[in-house]
């Protein structure tokens, strides 16, 4: 798995306008630059932001990916809830669950 080509990715969506574009409009020769496994780049294709949230990318970048997919803001925050739901605990990055689902954790 390459979370760093995830995030990397992700963050330079977010500050360039030209991936802006390239990710508009020539997605595939865009994301063949970059180190993804098959389910990163599925991922990132589709535009998941539950999958790549589970796989470990940074709520901060994925917040600002949401919008240049036409994503409110409640859809981005149930994209992620969706995720776990659908694809399991997050495995990697600094949202990692060390939990089960239906543990409680700190009481709450």
């Amino acid at each position: 798995m390459s979370l760093y080509a995830m995030q990397k990715f992700l963050f330079e969506l977010n500050r360039e306008p030209e991936v802006q574009r390239r990710y508009k409009h020539d997605r595939e020769a865009l994301l063949e630059t970059y180190d993804f496994d098959e389910e990163e780049y599925r991922a990132v294709y589709e535009g998941d932001i539950g999958k790549l949230y589970v796989l470990g990318c940074n709520g901060q970048l994925l917040m600002h990916f949401a919008p240049l997919l036409g994503m409110p803001w409640a859809e981005y925050i149930q994209a992620m809830r969706d995720g776990v739901r659908n694809h399991g605990p997050v495995r990697a990055g600094v949202y990692a669950m060390t939990t089960a689902m239906d543990e409680k954790v700190a009481g709450v």
